[in-house]
């Protein structure tokens, strides 16, 4: 991982979900040491105490904070989004990063498919809960951990709960068409703002995921993750894209690598982002 200059995020507030292990920890580690406060979310409390006190081991004086949700719950998402603006004047960068793979199909209690209700819909409701505090800042940033898993996905809007059959791969390929979607349609609503969007491909990263996922998926991908890369490799573009000055102005991309990527036919489909927009609106209860 680069050099990155100190001080570079003094005084920004950066939220971050997914934040108490593997590349997200790796993220919020890195931005507070450039001087960033890290409000982290996480899901167990054990494993989000242990990255508040790393966090205020190695970046100390900035008043850092965890809060507690599960995620693919929307009534989680909505009450967190609602604790961090109450206490948050601003945020200057909101990194959507948590997700998961599953190996069989699971409905929340929303009555939604489990990897579209973490992968996604954790993403939109969050976003729109802190769109205020996003605006407040003088130039905000919104980055979305996407994957290159999207590649092989479409969406069928018939049937985003993935009820007429379920495969693990395939659901979780098309949460993070989802990711890049979202993102596209997002930069496009926030033209002319002082708020960018963005998404990325972390690579295959040898993390906690998909470890309790269960079946056939969990033993491919703890196989799989003998030749992964490091957290701290996959952290490098999130890390970068919340901070380089360079990529201050860019907005709707996919980056893989620290570079703008390619993405698939069905990810470049303004169509399909416009209406997966209208449907996660209404699936949350958000006015659109």
């Amino acid at each position: 991982m680069r050099q990155r200059g100190v001080n570079v995020m003094r005084g920004k507030t950066v939220v971050i979900t997914g934040a108490t292990s593997g590349i997200g920890e790796v993220a919020a580690l890195a931005l507070a040491k450039m001087g960033a406060r890290i409000i982290a979310v996480g899901r167990s409390k054990a494993r989000g105490d242990a990255t508040l006190a790393r966090l205020n081991s190695s970046a100390p004086g900035a008043a850092h904070a965890l809060h507690l949700a599960d995620l693919s719950r929307l009534s989680e998402v909505k009450r967190v989004a609602a604790q961090i603006a109450d206490q948050e004047a601003r945020v200057d960068v909101l990194i959507n990063n948590a997700g998961a793979a599953f190996g069989t199909r699971q409905v929340t209690e929303d009555a939604l498919e489990r990897n579209f209700a973490l992968n996604h819909m954790a993403y939109f409701v969050l976003t729109a809960g802190l769109r205020e505090r996003l605006a407040a800042a003088p130039a905000a940033r919104i980055i979305n951990t996407a994957s290159s898993a999207h590649t092989a996905a479409v969406l069928d809007f018939d049937d985003l709960q993935s009820e007429k059959g379920y495969g693990a791969i395939k659901a979780y390929g098309r949460s993070k068409l989802c990711n890049i979607l979202f993102t596209r349609e997002l930069a496009r609503r926030l033209h002319g703002t002082a708020v960018t969007a963005n998404c990325l491909h972390p690579g295959f990263v040898a993390t906690r995921f998909a470890d309790e996922s269960g079946g056939l998926l969990s033993y491919l991908t703890r196989v799989a993750k003998l030749f992964a890369i490091s957290p701290a490799r996959g952290a490098d573009t999130i890390i970068y894209l919340a901070s380089a000055p360079d990529v201050a102005q860019t907005t709707g991309q996919y980056f893989y690598r620290r570079r703008p990527a390619k993405t698939s036919a069905a990810a470049q489909d303004d169509r399909a982002a416009s209406t997966l927009w209208q449907r996660s609106a209404a699936l949350a209860g958000i006015k659109d």
